[in-house]
């Protein structure tokens, strides 16, 4: 299973990249739009977990451009605001299979990207 995180918060990212890696998933840590696009050409994840609220960037961009390069992979969106809390992600992102709280226990998010990449 190959997983492309794309978190500005770097301790956020690391620890579900450490939750993901004691599961046997090769995975990828980057920070910013442009690093997700560079990552998405080079590799063919199974899945991203992608932070809505980029520092650098736009999540949207990086799920529509996953979904042109990597069709087959599915995006779980996370956010600690309350932006797309009416399920209105899935409209706007048709590669999107979850959203959840950035405060979501690594363990949870880590079962849940397993599920989702093991529908691919």
């Amino acid at each position: 299973m190959k997983v492309l995180i794309v978190e500005s918060n770097p301790d956020l990212g690391l620890l579900w990249q450490r939750h993901l890696e004691r599961m046997g998933a090769e995975v990828s840590l980057v920070h910013s739009q442009e690093a997700a696009i560079l990552a998405l050409y080079g590799v063919d994840f199974d899945i991203l977990v992608l932070d809505l609220v980029l520092d650098q960037g736009s999540a949207l961009a990086v799920a529509d451009f996953a979904s042109y390069r990597r069709p087959e992979a599915r995006v779980i969106f996370v956010t600690n605001t309350s932006f797309f809390s009416d399920g209105s992600i899935f409209a706007h992102s048709a590669n999107a299979c979850a959203y959840v709280q950035s405060e979501t226990p690594p363990e949870d998010l880590a079962a849940m990207v397993e599920h989702y990449a093991a529908l691919r």
